[in-house]
């Protein structure tokens, strides 16, 4: 059965299975709903705890035996799964169908995995895992839920802030969800429970964010130019391979100038987001990119692009001045303008 995890607490006080499998690359709450797990396992009289991680000299029979063999004490025993690349290989997931069929009524099995691209998410295994186990998917925070994120959590221990402190918060922490975490946790420290002031918060939080260079592509879309900006700098100062950052923007450019021309030829552009495999967030940033952007801007961009990669080169181009990392800048703010 799926289950979301903001229901975990109420269905762990109902009754627990014999079976839970955690999805998500979410690692603060992919933990935290573990412990649930565990804290209701334990309360159950789970009192041994086998722990295996899947690694390359892994052998799969010691899963199947973990769930065979006896407690020493006769003790219920939980027995924990990870599997960091959310691949078993072909031996794993036939062990994982065989195991989800043959479930010890003795024992509790956590599951933990990443979460899982759509062709593994198809794997017999996965649908075997999901027919036999609370199976629970728990997606990324994105940026624009971050703020209501932070303002929730910090509901949790009696405070609250202002939108402004919220959004302070979450530029802070983009891209680090325990960090966020943890810069909560120091305001409840710091302060009595209540409304805090933006002064209490921008004094308390440090700059703790992670810049993803695959998320610099969301700011540009979205036209925020203000995060554009914080994170090229955050991504310069963390030391982040400048070919791998044009990369990543002009890929972007290449797929908006592929969706404009097909459009321009009248075909539908939900046809062309399936066709180029675009969904989640960046697929609703699409259609208002493509409407701001003319076909011309982003040929152009294409073109500016070429000049940086002459720059980190170091050729000279004719479209910047500066050095490359300004040129990048220059060219990110064209699309997100």
């Amino acid at each position: 059965m799926q289950l979301r995890v903001d229901g975990l607490e109420a269905h762990l006080a109902r009754a627990i299975a014999p079976l839970y499998v955690i999805s998500s690359d979410e690692h603060l709450l992919a933990l935290e709903a573990a412990d649930k797990i565990r804290r209701a396992a334990r309360a159950n009289g789970y009192s041994e705890r086998d722990v295996l991680t899947v690694e390359r000299t892994f052998k799969w029979g010691e899963l199947l035996a973990a769930n065979n063999e006896m407690s020493l004490f006769g003790d219920k025993k939980l027995i924990e799964l990870r599997i960091p690349t959310g691949k078993p290989g072909k031996d794993g997931g036939a062990a994982l169908q065989s195991y989800a069929k043959s479930l010890s009524p003795d024992n509790l099995t956590l599951i933990t995995l990443p979460k899982l691209d759509w062709q593994t998410a198809k794997a017999a295994w996965v649908g075997a895992l999901q027919q036999a186990a609370v199976y629970i998917e728990i997606p990324i925070v994105e940026r624009a839920a971050l703020p209501g994120w932070i303002g929730t959590r910090l509901a949790g221990q009696g405070q609250s802030v202002d939108r402004q402190g919220l959004d302070f918060i979450a530029d802070r922490v983009e891209g680090n969800l325990l960090a966020a975490h943890q810069e909560i946790q120091k305001l409840g420290l710091l302060h009595e429970p209540g409304k805090l002031t933006f002064e209490q918060v921008h004094d308390a939080v440090l700059n703790v964010a992670r810049y993803d260079v695959f998320k610099l592509s969301e700011a540009m879309l979205a036209g925020d130019a203000a995060r554009l900006v914080r994170m090229l700098e955050g991504l310069k100062g963390e030391g982040e391979a400048l070919p791998l950052v044009l990369w990543a923007v002009a890929d972007e450019i290449r797929t908006l100038l592929k969706l404009k021309a097909a459009m321009a030829q009248g075909r539908p552009l939900g046809v062309l987001l399936k066709e180029l495999r675009i969904w989640g967030p960046k697929e609703r940033m699409m259609e208002p990119a493509l409407r701001r952007l003319s076909l011309a801007v982003l040929e152009q961009a294409l073109q500016d692009a070429a000049q940086v990669d002459k720059m980190i080169k170091g050729l000279r181009a004719k479209a910047f001045a500066g050095d490359a990392w300004d040129a990048m800048l220059q060219l990110a703010l064209k699309v997100a303008r």
